[in-house]
């Protein structure tokens, strides 16, 4: 009876240690969320990562991950406005992608101990400019991380919580018209597989942001390319994990 007594005790010191670090509740509609993390040290895009994209694309199915980069100044909050300048690019493009964040260190890591480096999941919106990814110099860098084409959250649902990251319905609507719709059991590289191939030769670090590549159904397939424009809404949805909701905005 001591020790049940004591350990009471315990639990309610800790009880009330949790309650004074917490803090006060926010409803939702008084806070603004940001991006979770809003400097990662990379984001790192996967592309023809689905072979229905690669078809519409009409690109080859890739042998090994194709590989590119977001500039951290791209990324902006789950519901932030999207500006895009005529100027720099008039052919802007959405991709819903499964976002992967690492937790740990990863370097040379096998496929087998990949998924241990994982902190969670997130929903990301790589919006790219397709002239400028495909045209000319052809500058994918460039075309995917103009400022603000890098929205991700609304959260990180962490590792334990998602029962199988490879069987996740994900979607996008533009002003409520569904636009793509698939599954993460259509990756063609698995996650396992990509932070495997990717650390290889690069140091995966705490926070670095991994958009796994997007499905069937963007501007870019289209026999008539519809691309986004001003006044836009683009929702990216990911099966329990959340939505993002961005209005596209053109600057002069």
């Amino acid at each position: 009876m001591e020790i049940a007594r004591g350990g009471d005790a315990i639990l309610a010191r800790v009880r009330s240690a949790i309650a004074d670090w917490a803090g006060p509740d926010f409803a939702m509609d008084e806070v603004k969320l940001e991006a979770p993390i809003q400097n990662p040290p990379k984001v790192i895009g996967i592309g023809l990562n689905y072979l229905d994209h690669c078809r519409e694309a009409n690109m080859e199915v890739p042998k090994e991950p194709v590989i590119f980069s977001k500039y951290a100044t791209s990324v902006t909050g789950p519901y932030d406005e999207i500006n895009f300048y005529c100027d720099v690019t008039q052919k802007v493009d959405y991709e819903v992608e499964l976002g992967v964040v690492i937790g740990k260190s990863a370097f040379r890591v096998s496929e087998k101990d990949a998924m241990d480096k994982v902190l969670g999941f997130t929903v990301v919106n790589d919006i790219s400019a397709r002239d400028l990814q495909l045209s000319g110099a052809g500058q994918w860098d460039y075309g995917k991380s103009l400022d603000s084409f890098c929205p991700y959250g609304p959260s990180i649902v962490t590792l334990n919580e998602i029962e199988d990251p490879h069987n996740l319905d994900l979607s996008l609507s533009v002003n409520g018209k569904i636009r793509q719709e698939s599954n993460t059991s259509n990756l063609i590289f698995k996650i396992p597989e990509l932070i495997s191939y990717l650390s290889r030769g690069i140091t995966l670090l705490p926070g670095d942001l991994i958009a796994t590549g997007t499905p069937f159904g963007v501007a870019l397939g289209m026999k008539e390319p519809v691309w986004l424009k001003d006044g836009d809404l683009c929702e990216a949805q990911v099966s329990g994990i959340g939505t993002l909701r961005n209005t596209i905005r053109e600057q002069q």
